[in-house]
């Protein structure tokens, strides 16, 4: 039998669905619209009575309170003025709700449920066109890569099939290598989506004629996993032959871009309290003594630009699967993200082939964040927004996830006669050419040809695989662990086996439906899998602990001494690869990289005598504004750990300068996160950015009462083709700039990742993002009670600034303002911002500061007033107390951007010792605060310049992402 249930909101309850597509609607410039209604249908097929299915709605699928449902509904037909359409996933796309479902069912003590499908229908009312209906459907309802729609009577409906799972019939597919030519090569690569170039396409065909031979294509697809951008960082490992044009020109041979910068500064510091670096899935330091902690910051950029929920839902629980699969498992106890989108007023005229508009983009990124990380109970706490025109058909979507592990469970080691194990989610077609297709520039085909490496996510699934593999790893039932990422099994398994060998019979491998290759199997990207190596002796205790919590596990090979990557389906071999040609075979290629100093127009901007306005605008601007309304969304307190949280103040609506969480609850020690990010500043000169962000990322660490005693960096790079020059040119001087800062705070580098080919290419014309750099800093915390939050706190208090101000403007939002980009950079004095940020951190760990606030994006006075109206305190400030150097102009003081700067509330009574622990340090009591509700900023002539009810600069800056 099939039921088709429809459950829709009561009459008279708030339909927030229907109100939001309305509202988005309307963001299109459509206005005929009068009310959407939504309403949410399942399909169920299998032998179920009526009275069954009448016990289901009631008992699991609706809210007696505020929804109804009615069974089987007769068809609706379009009417005047009055639309239907309804939106379901395509065929082979994973349902998330239908596991959830048919376990909850079950858990009623019914049987018979064979599959369930799930759709949306919504009901628009109001005037309007075909094109406008079409364009609400296409751009905004549903994503063609995923799911289809028809209006009118829902006849959408697929029958859905039982879920019966039959072998694929066997045919062994090769790709003749032997006779292709260079042009040849070439194009196999093209089509295939490999995304080789030549030299590597013929170190292939060479291989293979050294064996007599040629590959199959499962050979083919796992070389091309293994050796991709993405999976084995070629462009960061390879050979640079690099051009310095600022001064005089300087041409130097880097054979290891990562070695020679990143690594590098770690190796040289040696901090003891590193744990592992840069071998695992996350980097790993100590936390105390019983328990170390491990972080990893991951990109999903292009899947995110193709179906924004699915890619970053799948980028969040992908990077969450990286501490549970470093050392033998971690439980995460902390999330982050971080996004750079398009401007969400992008005209759509302006809006390239292709592509989403950043609206959209936004909206779907963010709920697939939200979906994930809630629904895997895991708090997210730290992270930032920006904007920028170059981001319109590349966004980038950075997440990050913080996990802790026994001491004892951090290293992992895959023995010969382990069994391979598979475990959580089935295998699918989707993700297929994942890690290949982000080795690629996206172009306004990519939604078309590379629709398979989009990927729907299942949290509850993978919530389920982490608590069983904590059980599991609690017993010492497997040896080593990884997750099935970028490349599937062909990249976990390969990973794995790599000093050893491997054979596995992929027709044992659980799939989701038929239909599937061995190819496919193989190098599917299907989301919540884990490898475990397990030893044969805990083999069955293993598999009935992943029995127990429903979760199913399955042995789908051996881990062997051959040194060979064997693969067969159904018998029949189907690759034999030398694992040292495999990890080791890549050649290394020479690439070009040249970076010229770039000069902008300097803007002739006259200083206002009232600043007000600026100030206004600057808190209105995307990259400063609040982003409450995102972080709403986000659950940052479950666990209960959370102690500074990403929103603080009189009203919880301030922004943190970093996030403080304790793992372990009974423990005074916690985890600081922190990140630091301007792409602005790489406009003018890469080196300088990178310093920049290492500096901001730093500083908010001690903004929260940190130090720098046990502080980690991740470094993850976003940048254009590699392959051209001056991308490349940026990438490497931002490269040497992250190791003179690393080095000179004496922070290393623990793990990270690169994301290259972010360029949209539209019918050959191409446009590169901003070369981005986030870095996101962890910190361990000795006594959490110490913590500071940002929000000033009481009148009478005192505000200094710590640091010095220069006439740094160039890439700030002030000169943005204006159109102008600017010269004068952001430098940095690593050696005195080290000591300044040490003294700092002492004062604050003796109780001499109430609050504290890093001056960032929008400089001196957009500080100040995030300070005030978050305390909901008036302030009074003198310019005349800065320390400045440079060109005496008032809004030169108040808007430059120069790094290494604190706003620091200190009691009247510690005035003395506060000073005195800053001794030789740069600072400046420049005001105080009181009780009335004015923002006032004396200039350097003594006269007000700006003058600023506190409640209006709060409203200002809480507008514009106010949807």
């Amino acid at each position: 039998m099939l039921y088709k249930i429809e459950v829709r909101d009561k009459p008279g309850i708030f339909d927030a669905v229907g109100a939001g597509v309305k509202s988005d609607i309307l963001d299109f410039g459509i206005k005929g619209v009068r009310y959407v209604s939504f309403i949410q249908v399942y399909t169920i097929e299998g032998e179920l009575t009526v009275e069954d299915i009448t016990r289901i709605c009631d008992e699991l699928l609706t809210d007696k309170i505020c929804q109804c449902y009615s069974i089987n509904p007769p068809p609706e037909k379009n009417k005047k003025d009055r639309f239907i359409v309804e939106i379901a996933y395509n065929p082979g796309v994973m349902d998330p709700v239908e596991e959830s479902t048919l376990k909850g069912i079950s858990d009623l003590g019914i049987s018979g449920a064979e599959s369930v499908k799930t759709a949306k229908k919504y009901i628009i009312q109001g005037r309007l066109t075909e094109s406008q209906l079409k364009t609400i459907c296409e751009k905004l309802l549903y994503n063609k890569l995923i799911q289809h729609m028809e209006k009118g009577d829902g006849s959408i409906f697929l029958k859905p099939s039982v879920r019966k799972i039959e072998p694929s019939p066997f045919s062994l597919i090769t790709v003749d290598l032997s006779g292709a030519s260079d042009k040849e090569l070439l194009e196999l690569s093209r089509k295939g989506q490999l995304f080789l170039n030549l030299t590597e396409m013929k170190a292939i065909k060479d291989y293979f004629k050294g064996l007599k031979r040629n590959p199959t294509d499962c050979e083919l697809e796992t070389i091309a996993q293994t050796w991709s951008e993405h999976c084995s960082h070629k462009t960061f490992r390879g050979k640079i032959e690099y051009t310095e044009k600022i001064s005089k020109t300087k041409t130097k041979l880097i054979d290891g871009l990562l070695k020679a910068t990143i690594m590098k500064v770690t190796k040289e510091l040696n901090k003891p309290w590193c744990v592992s670096v840069f071998k695992d899935n996350a980097g790993i330091i100590r936390f105390d003594d019983l328990y170390n902690i491990c972080f990893k910051v991951e990109t999903h950029n292009h899947p995110s630009a193709l179906e924004p929920f699915g890619g970053a839902n799948t980028g969040i629980g992908g990077v969450i699967r990286d501490p549970m699969g470093t050392g033998l498992g971690a439980k995460p106890f902390l999330n982050t993200d971080v996004f750079c989108f398009g401007l969400p007023d992008y005209p759509f005229s302006k809006l390239p082939a292709g592509t989403l508009h950043p609206k959209r983009v936004m909206k779907g990124v963010v709920s697939g964040v939200r979906d994930y990380g809630n629904k895997m109970g895991i708090p997210t706490v730290n992270g930032a927004i920006l904007f920028h025109e170059k981001f319109t058909g590349n966004p980038l979507v950075y997440c990050g996830t913080a996990g802790i592990m026994p001491r004892d469970k951090s290293f992992k080691k895959t023995n010969a006669g382990d069994l391979v194990v598979v475990v959580g989610g089935r295998t699918g077609r989707d993700g297929i050419h994942g890690a290949t297709f982000s080795s690629g520039e996206l172009t306004h085909e990519s939604e078309t040809i590379s629709s398979g490496a989009v990927q729907i996510g299942n949290p509850i699934q993978e919530k389920k695989m982490l608590d069983t593999i904590i059980q599991a790893r609690d017993k010492n039932l497997y040896s080593a662990i990884t997750d099935c990422g970028a490349g599937g099994l062909s990249s976990a398994v390969g990973e794995m086996g790599a000093g050893l060998g491997a054979r596995v019979d992929l027709d044992k491998v659980p799939l989701k439906y038929n239909g599937l290759s061995y190819m496919e199997t193989w190098i599917s990207e299907s989301q919540e899998r884990m490898v475990l190596s397990a030893p044969k002796e805990k083999i069955d205790e293993l598999l009935k602990v992943f029995e127990d919590e429903n979760v199913e596990a399955t042995v789908i090979g051996e881990f062997t001494d051959t040194k060979k990557l064997q693969l067969y389906y159904q018998d029949n071999p189907v690759c034999s690869l030398d694992m040292d040609f495999l990890h080791n075979g890549l050649p290394k290629i020479v690439k070009e990289a040249v970076y010229s100093q770039v000069k902008h127009r300097e803007p002739k901007i006259n200083c206002a005598k009232d600043l007000t306005p600026v100030l206004t605008k600057l808190l209105s601007r995307y990259d400063i504004c609040s982003k409450e309304t995102v972080i709403r969304r986000y659950d940052h307190e479950v666990q209960g750990g959370s102690v500074i949280k990403p929103l603080v103040g009189v009203a919880n609506d301030g922004p943190s300068d970093a996030s403080i969480v304790k793992p372990v609850l009974n423990s005074s020690k916690a985890v600081i996160v922190s990140n630091g990010i301007n792409f602005r500043y790489g406009f003018i000169d890469p080196y300088w950015m990178a310093a920049s962000c290492i500096d901001e990322a730093l500083r908010q660490i001690i903004s929260v009462g940190g130090s720098l005693k046990e502080v980690a960096i991740l470094d993850n790079f976003c940048w254009g083709n590699p392959d051209k020059p001056d991308r490349l040119g940026g990438l490497v001087r931002c490269s040497y700039g992250c190791y003179d800062a690393g080095l000179g705070f004496g922070t290393p580098f623990i793990s990270g990742k690169d994301s290259l080919y972010n360029e949209y290419s539209e019918h050959g014309k191409s446009m590169a993002i901003p070369g981005t750099l986030l870095i996101s800093a962890i910190a361990v915390m000795d006594d959490a009670s110490k913590a500071i939050s940002m929000y000033a706190k009481e009148a009478g208090n005192l505000i200094y600034l710590v640091g010095s101000t220069h006439q740094e403007l160039g890439g700030s939002h002030y000169y943005d303002l204006s159109g102008a980009i600017g010269n004068g950079v952001p430098k940095l004095n690593v050696k005195k911002a080290k000591l300044l940020f040490d003294a700092l951190s002492r004062a604050a760990a003796k109780g001499l500061v109430r609050s504290m606030h890093d001056c960032s994006e929008g400089g001196l006075a957009v500080a100040l007033a995030e300070m005030a109206f978050s305390g909901s305190l008036g302030m009074d400030v003198f310019l005349s107390s800065v320390p400045y150097v440079g060109e005496k102009r008032d809004d030169f003081i108040l808007f430059s951007e120069s790094n290494s700067r604190f706003v620091v509330e200190v009691e009247k009574k510690n005035k003395e010792k506060f000073e005195r622990a800053l001794k030789g340090k740069p600072f400046g009591l420049i005001g105080c605060l009181n009780n009335k509700k004015d923002f006032k900023v004396y200039g350097l002539g003594g006269k007000m310049c700006i003058k600023a009810d506190i409640n209006k600069l709060k409203e200002a800056w809480r507008a514009p992402l106010k949807w």
